[in-house]
């Protein structure tokens, strides 16, 4: 358990015991010289999964799917000097996206520094200030004291990965030579009669001991309702409603009301168990509920039967918007990515609730926002607490009104994709919606995927898990993450264009690595899709080579190089008949071949249609 052959083999193997204690499964390990001792201590350790990737991105990326996946933090550890730098982009996300990651970085020891050594940069707060918490370790030591503080240190550092709101963690982790597990002749025989001797009075169970009962403690299983939630009280209510005084003061300001729920983006870990708390919620109020194609409300529709999946297209039409307007808006989450909603909240000002558990600020809009930092699931079950007044019959029609508009637009948008039988893009999400095996997780890229989604997907009862890389809406890493979200779980599909699988074909190099399934359906127009869809279309040059960014490249010879299977889509039958069932093992690209330009102006002229139906 303890490798005690030299002084870094202690400390390294104890930092990763502690976190096995904690509950640590996982570690993405790259590879470098400074980082010898980590890479040893994780790739010896029998109950930790030590997976080496080459590139650093692609590692970062990977073990943030692997921690959307579990909720639970994921270790990545790398060498000194720029190998971090690339550790950045998924250090935004996690922090944007909440996911608990923790960022070791090996490091030259502080006379190394600042004198040309080599391999050497300011790594102190490297990741500026997204890091929940950051720290540099001391330089190892053998001394019982010292061990004691790295101990702490680890298990301080974990629970900062998941509370108060998850997110990455950075430990610096200077180290002197020698790396491998060496003699320290540099030191004399000093340093390896130390090791020697704490071998024979360490005592690793009572050292540890306290760990194992942390892996209960709240807050270290990485769910937000472990923790005492903020007081609810309204004032002169609390000794007659107690912890309920401000749910109640809420509840008498939504009765009666007009209103709606805005279903965002969302990764919950128990999918099942958040759409029943949106569907009490809703049902208590009379609300229909508008669920983002991300959200896995769209995916459990018949928990919620007032389900509005059409809003960006139903708010397109002017007749309807002010009919349409509530008295009282929650928002789960984060907004949905449509612009036209976003446009007609600001318009409209309505008094908003945010309910989420974190502290983030998810207003962009500005408004008359008030957070309430408690889940949904909280919320719903405060109000089974209280009875409500019979409804009011403007409720009732409003939320009609909303039902019969999603009921025409519903219906429009299957009959008009019924009659398509060549292969464009909006209708990819329209039927991968309904092709699913049920349970399928399904890893959506940014830019046009997940618009189509957002626009197309039609609600259903598959229990599709969404996942998504949405905390700062980048390309980078859309494999990599997907293949982490894959990795040991049931088959999974990634749903992307095809910059953003380009921009990241290095994650391939985890398929020797790699358990499990993943099918890959790839979007191929030759460029940026979205673009096409924004004013700068219109000015080319210098639009084709500076936005769109065509790449003209032969996938099949790409994949080949990578030992991928790929296989090109000509029919939609085809494509639903290879969704389901999915492969067991392996992964494989299904290429769809569209047009760009076409499929721009096909979106156009349908959004004005759907807008007036």
């Amino acid at each position: 358990m303890i490798d005690f052959r030299n002084t870094n083999t202690v400390w390294a193997s104890i930092l990763v015991e502690t976190l096995h204690r904690l509950g640590l499964t996982t570690a993405v390990i790259c590879p470098g010289s400074r980082s010898t001792p980590l890479a040893i201590a994780f790739a010896s350790h029998p109950k930790i999964a030590a997976i080496s990737v080459l590139d650093e991105r692609s590692a970062a990326f990977f073990a943030l799917g692997l921690a959307r996946q579990s909720h639970l933090p994921v270790a990545i550890a790398c060498t000194s000097g720029t190998a971090g730098a690339n550790f950045y982009p998924a250090v935004i996300e996690a922090r944007e996206s909440r996911v608990p990651l923790l960022v070791l970085t090996a490091d030259r020891p502080p006379e190394l520094r600042d004198c040309h050594a080599g391999q050497a940069i300011d790594q102190v707060k490297l990741y500026g200030d997204y890091p929940n918490w950051q720290a540099e370790l001391a330089t190892p030591s053998l001394d019982i004291a010292m061990l004691r503080y790295l101990r702490q240190t680890i298990i301080y550092g974990w629970q900062k990965t998941l509370f108060p709101v998850p997110g990455a963690v950075h430990l610096n982790l200077p180290l002197r030579d020698p790396l491998p597990p060496l003699p320290e002749t540099n030191k004399g025989e000093l340093a390896q009669n130390l090791a020697q001797e704490l071998a024979q009075t360490f005592d690793a169970e009572d050292f540890f001991a306290h760990c194992q009962d942390l892996q209960t403690a709240p807050g270290l299983r990485g769910v937000a309702e472990d923790f005492p939630q903020p007081p609810l009280r309204a004032p002169g209510r609390d000794r007659e409603y107690g912890q309920y005084g401000q749910i109640f003061q809420l509840f008498q300001q939504w009765q009666g009301k007009t209103g709606l729920i805005i279903a965002g983006s969302a990764q919950p870990p128990e999918p099942e168990k958040y759409c029943q708390a949106i569907a009490q919620l809703a049902e208590k109020f009379a609300w229909p509920v508008l669920a983002e194609g991300l959200s896995p409300v769209r995916n459990y529709a018949e928990i919620n039967p007032n389900l509005i999946s059409t809003y960006d297209l139903i708010l397109r039409n002017q007749n309807l918007t002010e009919k349409l307007t509530p008295e009282i808006v929650i928002q789960l989450g984060e907004l949905p990515i449509s612009k036209e909603l976003r446009q007609w909240l600001e318009k409209t000002n309505v008094r908003r609730f945010v309910i989420d558990p974190s502290d983030h600020n998810l207003d962009p809009l500005h408004g008359a926002t008030i957070h309430l930092s408690v889940s949904v699931e909280k919320i719903a079950d405060y109000i089974a607490n209280f009875s409500i007044n019979n409804l009011s019959l403007s409720q009732l029609e409003y939320r009609q009104n909303w039902v019969e508009a999603e009921r025409k637009l519903r219906g429009a948008i299957a009959q008009t994709f019924a009659r398509i039988d060549s292969i464009i893009e909006p209708k990819l999400a329209w039927v991968v919606s309904q092709a699913l095996p049920i349970g399928t997780p399904l890893f959506i890229a940014n830019s046009m995927p997940v618009r189509d989604v957002e626009y197309f997907w039609q609600p259903g009862n598959l229990q599709v898990r969404p996942f998504f890389n949405r905390g700062a809406n980048g390309i980078d890493g859309t494999l990599s993450t997907a293949l982490g979200v894959a990795h040991r779980q049931q088959p999974t599909v990634m749903l992307t264009g095809d910059l953003a699988l380009l921009h990241d074909t290095n994650g391939f190099l985890l398929r020797p690595k790699f358990q499990g399934h993943l099918t890959i359906i790839l979007i191929n127009n030759n460029g940026g899709g979205i673009f096409e869809m924004l004013p700068v279309a219109k000015f080319d040059p210098p639009f084709e080579e500076f936005f769109a960014t065509p790449q003209e490249v032969d996938f099949g010879q790409l994949f080949a190089s990578y030992g991928v299977e790929h296989q090109v889509i000509s029919s939609w039958p085809q494509l639903s008949q290879l969704l389901n069932p999915l492969p067991s093992q392996g992964i494989r690209v299904l290429e769809l071949r569209c047009d760009r330009k076409s499929d721009a102006q096909w979106r156009k002229q349908h959004f004005r249609y759907f807008a007036n139906i």
